[in-house]
């Protein structure tokens, strides 16, 4: 990840991520790693681990998706 992905994603996507994710009643593990996320990334030197950059960009992915639309049950 460069320094302007990780800028673009900190600054523009991670607080609607962490909305996201801390109104979805998402398991303690996520949240924390979110609130982690938003903390350790006020440091400048700090960067993300790759796996950390791999669970960043898969969650900023998951937010930029389309909604699924809801299934409409047919019964017989």
């Amino acid at each position: 990840m460069t320094d302007r992905e990780l800028d673009e994603i900190l600054t523009t996507r991670w607080p609607a991520v962490m909305r996201r994710v801390i109104g979805d009643d998402s398991d303690d593990w996520m949240q924390g790693f979110v609130k982690s996320i938003a903390r350790h990334s006020k440091r400048p030197s700090w960067r993300p681990s790759a796996k950390q950059a791999q669970l960043m960009q898969r969650l900023v992915a998951d937010l930029s998706a389309p909604p699924e639309p809801a299934m409409e049950l047919v019964e017989r």
